[in-house]
């Protein structure tokens, strides 16, 4: 597919305005950036896989929990520097993903989703009971070095990993590798019977989804200098991130950012109403409403207007 000149427009435009963005808003509303940031770059890895390939994961927060615990340990037990620790942090990741998940590349639909999801509850299990001198057990770890301090740096810092992420995802997957994932997720048997190996290409998106994942993982423990087991590996947390890459729109890169922003501020606006966890049914009732009305999600319905002014102004 051809990069059009809208595409860079749009893409210096967004930039911009983001960069602006300090000048503009309260530092309370750059935190719930930060977060934002940071929601996008999971649900980027997320869609990497499973929005392209149709394999959905219901167990990603062990990938992130494996980049965020790596580079955790070794910062606060073993005193390593953050520019070591954070790629040791993202290689462990890669390594882990594939031990784990290669197995279940053979695996379809739900199966692989329950996989994934077992993956998920047994790290929960293993950094709680396994060297908690090491993990911080049930408690997790605090007093991590943190990269960055306050609200405008802190910005900065999770925006630039963000669009440094999204953009080089975007570019992937206007490739041909980005064209053959999306047609496994279309029609696996088809493109296995052109002669491409599915497995090979099921474990490059895996791996990148590992690689963005324990990236993000890496510098979110390192923001917020902190962790701790039953915050990364809850339910909810997997909900949030495939809500926003399906709302947003999945197998787009863009769709799961446009999602991840949609839901971090719906969450923070409900908050003052519906302090406990009551808001996530409220913040999934509309993402249903939105998903049916428009499957492939709010970019998809951006897109489609954007179409409609373009052929209107040609008439």
């Amino acid at each position: 597919m051809g990069l059009r000149w809208y595409h860079f427009a749009l893409w210096a435009g967004f930039i911009i305005l983001m960069y602006a963005m300090p000048d503009l808003v309260s530092k309370g509303t750059l935190r719930t950036f930060i977060f934002a940031n940071f929601l996008a770059i999971f649900a980027i890895s997320w869609d990497v896989l499973s929005g392209r390939t149709g394999y959905i994961s219901f167990g990603h927060p062990f990938l992130i929990g494996i980049g965020a615990y790596t580079t955790a340990i070794l910062t606060k037990r073993f005193d390593v520097a953050i520019e070591i620790s954070i790629p040791i942090a993202v290689v462990v990741t890669m390594i882990g993903s594939t031990l784990f998940i290669l197995p279940a590349l053979r695996i379809r639909g739900s199966y692989f989703a329950l996989v994934t999801l077992a993956f998920m509850e047994l790290i929960y299990q293993l950094v709680q009971v396994i060297r908690p001198d090491l993990t911080g057990g049930t408690r997790g770890m605090s007093g991590i070095e943190t990269l960055t301090r306050g609200a405008v740096n802190g910005y900065y810092m999770s925006l630039s990993l963000m669009l440094a992420v999204a953009i080089s995802m975007w570019l992937l997957m206007r490739t041909r590798v980005g064209t053959a994932l999306s047609a496994i997720g279309m029609n696996e048997d088809s493109v296995q019977g052109s002669g491409l190996s599915t497995t090979r290409l099921k474990l490059f998106a895996f791996l990148t989804g590992a690689f963005v994942a324990g990236l993000g993982g890496a510098f979110y423990v390192h923001y917020l200098g902190s962790i701790a087991p039953r915050a990364l590996f809850d339910i909810n947390f997997v909900f949030t991130i495939i809500v926003a890459a399906l709302i947003g729109g999945s197998s787009t890169i863009i769709g799961p950012m446009v999602g991840a922003f949609f839901l971090t501020y719906l969450l923070e606006y409900l908050r003052p109403f519906l302090p406990g966890a009551e808001r996530y049914f409220i913040y999934g009732g509309i993402a249903l409403i939105i998903y049916i009305y428009q499957p492939k999600g709010i970019y998809a319905v951006v897109m489609q207007a954007w179409e409609r002014l373009r052929s209107g102004k040609s008439a």
